[in-house]
């Protein structure tokens, strides 16, 4: 079944969307077991599965432009959680990696997702939880991120 747009318009989606994702950055980087900021976790996620990816995947993966990723790097890197090497096959390329601590952190920030990821779902069902998914996946796909970001 699908929604008509005139049925849409009374759940308030930007808002509620806006509102949700402001609380959920807002609480976790509040947490005092977090030694690591929202965007400083994606990136180790990203490097949990791919250690050493070049520094323009790590950002298309969290959606951010090379602005964005060289300064999350930046910051990532002064808090020991990353290094950035030169790619041996580009020397005007860079690649990211793991530290010994940036490893710890992800464990941590693992836990933590686990954590907050079943508050999320808690109270519905496995096929709601997997609408839910589908629609914000396909925002994406409506709502390309710009060549320009």
């Amino acid at each position: 079944m699908r929604n008509n747009a005139a049925a849409a318009k009374h759940h308030r989606l930007i808002y509620l969307l806006n509102v949700a994702q402001r609380r959920l950055q807002r609480w976790m980087a509040a947490q005092p077991s977090s030694e690591v900021t929202p965007a400083q976790a994606g990136l180790l996620f990203i490097l949990g599965r791919q250690d050493g990816i070049l520094m323009g995947e790590a950002g298309a993966a969290l959606d951010l432009g090379p602005a964005g990723i060289s300064g999350l790097v930046d910051r990532s890197a002064a808090a020991r959680l990353v290094e950035r090497r030169a790619d041996r096959e580009d020397g005007r390329a860079f690649r990211i990696w793991l530290t010994p601590k940036g490893r710890t952190a992800l464990a941590q920030a693992k836990t933590g997702a686990a954590e907050i990821n079943a508050a999320l779902t808690e109270g519905f069902t496995a096929a709601e939880i997997d609408i839910v998914a589908r629609w914000l996946t396909s925002i994406q796909d409506k709502f390309p991120r710009s060549l320009d970001d």
